[in-house]
């Protein structure tokens, strides 16, 4: 059992005017400028400003704290809305969301007190700072160091793919504040480490999609972060606190997943009903057909499994096998989806004038993002076996 984060109950009407308003946002100021900004590469701030108003950057937080307190299956259908249209703007609020999480999970009363309220609002808006250049999937790896003076602690070291690196302003870094300790992970602490002298976000990396939102490297040279900022206020704790909300980023990557998988679909059938060949349109034709039946069942199993891996996550249940199906599934049904989307669409699919090159790119991070898939099966197997034997 762990303890999810306190949430409020939605009636089923309260739930419907949070997701229309949503879907409304994104229909009158998302799908007008995603082009723009994706094929310029430039950072989305005024929808950065919307999202602010929408609370989304406290969706999960406690209301105490000024969050809306959503409980992880609306939530998830909020970015299955979103990430229909555009993937990269789910990006900038849930890893965001997962610092937050890691402070009201384990944080102290008076790190919740000092913090929350400011990321609730997107006054401090930042994310997670786990990753380095010989250390991905294989968080024990790291490198990273924090050394304890006085009331302070110094850290060097860097970090890459760091998402929200340039244009946020606190972070959840993961450091070892004991590199002899064995096993290796009882010697990681987790910081909430605002910007400041020593700390510098380095260059933007290029990528192939998830455009706009930055993804840098950090780089820190003997920089001073209070003790009073170790999250848990004891040493030794970081990789359990880092890895404690990856249930809860694989369920919002399952999400997008299944956000590209109904996006690609809703473009193929757009598409399908306009286009004529031989003189009907090629929805009529038994090829897109088949097609098109594949693709509505596959977004809908990865709807399904996502929104149970959600239903888990917010009784309080165990469900790293229900988050790492639905990640595993979603993911692949996006990749899927999206380069049939393409097919159907001839191309036309392969020109920049239509909104499916975007999906098809922006898919492939799903696959790799909070745990490659092979990661995930290999999860999958062991709750499998492990569940099988305690039944």
């Amino acid at each position: 059992m762990h303890s999810s984060p306190r949430h409020q109950t939605l009636t089923l009407s309260e739930e419907k005017q949070l997701l229309d308003a949503i879907d409304r946002w994104v229909v009158r100021e998302v799908r007008p400028q995603v082009k723009d900004f994706d094929h310029a590469d430039r950072y989305p701030h005024e929808l950065v400003e919307q999202m602010k108003e929408l609370g989304l950057f406290g969706a999960t937080i406690s209301q105490q704290y000024g969050g809306l307190g959503l409980p992880a299956s609306v939530y998830a259908q909020i970015v299955m809305r979103i990430s229909s249209e555009w993937m990269a703007l789910t990006g900038i609020f849930n890893s965001h969301l997962m610092l937050a999480l890691a402070i009201e999970k384990f944080g102290t009363e008076e790190q919740k007190n000092e913090w929350l309220p400011r990321l609730a609002t997107g006054e401090v808006r930042g994310g997670l700072a786990l990753t380095e250049p010989d250390a991905g999937t294989d968080l024990q790896g790291i490198r990273m160091t924090a050394r304890r003076e006085g009331d302070e602690y110094v850290i060097n070291g860097a970090k890459t793919w760091i998402t929200n690196g340039i244009e946020g302003s606190c972070f959840a870094l993961l450091v070892k504040t004991n590199p002899q300790a064995e096993p290796r992970h009882k010697g990681m602490s987790l910081f909430i480490a605002p910007k400041g002298n020593g700390f510098t976000a380095g260059r933007k990396l290029e990528k192939l999609g998830y455009k706009a939102i930055e993804t840098s490297e950090l780089v820190f040279d003997n920089y001073r972060v209070p003790a009073k900022n170790l999250i848990g206020g004891v040493e030794g704790q970081g990789f359990y606190q880092a890895t404690g909300g990856l249930e809860l980023g694989r369920i919002n990557v399952a999400a997008r997943g299944v956000g590209i998988a109904e996006g690609a679909l809703r473009l193929a059938a757009d598409y399908a009903s306009g286009r004529k060949t031989f003189g009907k349109p090629i929805a009529e034709h038994q090829a897109i057909q088949l097609k098109l039946g594949e693709m509505a069942t596959r977004a809908r199993a990865a709807r399904l499994l996502t929104l149970d891996a959600a239903a888990t996550f917010d009784r309080g249940d165990r469900c790293d096998m229900e988050a790492g199906m639905a990640k595993y599934f979603s993911s692949e049904a996006a990749l899927e989806n999206s380069i049939e989307s393409m097919r159907i669409h001839g191309a036309y699919g392969y020109s920049k004038e239509y909104d499916i090159e975007r999906l098809y790119r922006d898919a492939p991070l799903t696959c790799i993002g909070e745990g490659t898939n092979e990661m995930q099966r290999i999860i999958i197997a062991k709750q499998l076996m492990k569940r099988s034997a305690e039944a």
